[in-house]
């Protein structure tokens, strides 16, 4: 039985309700996506001056790649989250769908292969930093180009 049918046979959970759920759901991950933006351009500024001035690898900067990385993943979560329900409740799963959620774990995957290099020097590391997020944002911007044009 697929979530159409299930809300439809609950009475206490009204149809509009699990509409306005994915609204949210979505409003939420489109609010999610422009912190990424703003991370991802700080941490590339943060990182190029990094390995250009060949600076310390610190706390912040662990922290920068680490807060990058985990709003990618919360991005994904509530991704796969809004793909699921929707295409449980009438949608169905799409090849558009399919293919930007699989380029969008992708992206996150990649935003954590910074944790292979935290034994290396710092200049590598901010090199390395550096190129992961310019890397992530490219597939990205891949991962976008799956979505319709409205």
């Amino acid at each position: 039985m697929i979530l159409s049918e299930w809300t439809r046979a609950v009475p206490f959970i009204p149809s509009f309700q699990l509409e306005n759920n994915m609204q949210i759901l979505l409003m939420i991950h489109s609010i999610v996506r422009w912190l990424i933006v703003i991370a991802a351009v700080v941490a590339i500024v943060k990182f190029a001056l990094g390995w250009w001035r060949g600076g310390a690898f610190g706390a912040m900067d662990r922290g920068l790649a680490s807060g990058f990385s985990g709003l990618l993943d919360l991005q994904v979560t509530l991704g796969l989250v809004y793909f699921i329900w929707n295409g449980l409740a009438d949608e169905g799963f799409p090849a558009f769908r399919i293919e930007h959620a699989v380029t969008m774990i992708i992206a996150a995957g990649v935003a954590h292969l910074g944790v292979l290099w935290k034994n290396a020097d710092d200049k590598t590391r901010f090199r390395n930093s550096l190129f992961i997020v310019i890397d992530v944002l490219i597939i990205v911007l891949i991962g976008l180009t799956f979505l319709p044009r409205e």
